[in-house]
């Protein structure tokens, strides 16, 4: 009945009814024709001398923040740290010809630590210098993923290519932002999970103090599940970032940045300017309904949906690379506050996915799930165009795609044929 009801949907669809769609001709060609116009177009905008790009941006716009709290640190100045007014005073002086741009500040005050070293050099060579950096590490994460993946091995230069063509890759560039260490905690903590460490996948995943939001599904998680050595390894990174802040600042940042944090309420809307730009559940209700209390109420509802799949998924019997991409989707999906470079996450998960496709041919619903993955992939990179439909589409991919993989990993432990996977179980 289900087999039926998929071949009159694909029917319905006009959707081939084999996996031919989706050749390696056709995944290159997609992913080629995307670079070239993409990176191009880019590579023009930036021509333009000076610091402002020929829209009339700041080049790295995020990253303006980013030098800011560099110059802070350089300086060891804490009263700084959460002074809007005097970090806007400070990036027109340290910035020459900066107009208009402002940015409220909301990081740990460790963050600006990371920073120093950049902010010793002009800004537009620092934020060069910065997007190489995370250029580097987003090649490096996407290397160690697809090592784990032997069902990838022989497709290097194809995997090579959907990874320079990822909307959220060519964010993560343009806006010079930092979501690379949020990639690298993700990364390193899959590598834990599939070595049978959890401590250190914990300490990995602690990392993400820097950005709390994207710890919360797994806060959520592993403390459901009692993996109480992960929680470990994540308290013991986390505290150590802040006691780092404490010696160098003061205990002062500390009381500052809670204070910070209890009112980030109060600056929603100058955090969230753009709404078409961020792909939660808690963005897409918004941008759908013009009833704030209604919206969060259905984010709060959706949330405990994705989380409740997400448990039935971690729990199930299927491979850690099914099991970790869902993490990574419910990750996105529940975080209430995500931006397009943000979603560098899932290029994990879209490796992990591709790799077990690949080992798992006879899979029932494979063909849904590769189109679920295609659309996942390619959606974020149309979110500004269709803004005033109100309808984030990427979103709703990504949740089907959760429901997907929750249905691939209730299958039977022949699931695990990839021999992509560590064994990595929770305690039954």
């Amino acid at each position: 009945m289900r087999q039926k009801a998929a071949n009159e949907l694909e029917t319905w669809l006009n959707l081939p009814k084999s996996s031919s769609f989706f050749t390696r001709k056709r995944v290159r060609g997609h992913a080629t024709l995307l670079v070239v116009v993409v990176w191009t177009l880019y590579a023009a905008d930036l021509t333009r001398p000076g610091l402002r790009d020929w829209f009339g941006q700041v080049k790295g716009t995020d990253f303006v923040h980013e030098y800011v709290l560099g110059k802070i640190a350089l300086e060891r100045n804490e009263p700084l740290l959460y002074d809007y007014q005097g970090q806007l005073q400070l990036s027109r002086q340290a910035i020459p010809g900066l107009e208009g741009e402002s940015y409220v500040p909301v990081y740990g005050p460790q963050v600006s630590l990371l920073y120093a070293p950049f902010a010793m050099l002009p800004y537009l060579w620092a934020a060069a210098l910065w997007m190489f950096f995370s250029a580097a590490i987003y090649a490096a994460c996407c290397y160690a993923v697809w090592r784990t993946t032997p069902n990838l091995r022989e497709e290097g230069s194809t995997i090579a290519i959907l990874s320079l063509a990822l909307p959220a890759f060519f964010n993560l560039i343009a806006y010079g932002q930092n979501s690379a260490i949020a990639l690298v905690a993700f990364v390193l903590a899959y590598l834990g999970l599939r070595g049978r460490k959890p401590f250190f996948a914990g300490m990995a995943l602690g990392l993400l103090l820097y950005k709390p939001q994207l710890g919360i599904v797994a806060a959520v998680l592993f403390v459901l599940t009692l993996e109480w050595r992960l929680i470990l390894g994540g308290l013991v990174t986390a505290t150590s970032q802040l006691g780092i802040a404490r010696v160098y600042y003061g205990k002062i940042c500390l009381f500052d940045y809670v204070h910070t944090l209890r009112n980030l309420g109060q600056n929603a809307r100058i955090l969230e300017p753009k709404l078409f730009q961020m792909y939660s559940l808690r963005s897409f209700w918004q941008m759908l309904l013009p009833w704030p209390r209604a919206a969060f109420a259905l984010y709060l509802i959706s949330a405990v949906i994705v989380l409740a799949l997400l448990y039935r998924t971690w729990r199930s019997p299927g491979p850690l690379s099914l099991r970790y991409a869902a993490f990574l989707v419910a990750t996105v999906l529940v975080n209430p506050h995500l931006t397009s470079y943000d979603l560098i996450v899932l290029a994990p998960a879209f490796l992990l996915i591709g790799g077990w496709i690949l080992g798992n041919p006879a899979a029932e619903g494979l063909e849904r799930t590769k189109w679920l993955l295609y659309l996942s992939y390619a959606l974020p990179l149309i979110g500004p165009a269709i803004r005033d439909l109100h309808v984030q589409l990427a979103v709703p991919a990504f949740f089907l795609l959760l429901i997907a993989l929750l249905a691939h990993s209730s299958q039977s432990m022949s699931l695990q044929s990839s021999g992509s996977d560590d064994g990595f179980t929770v305690p039954a």
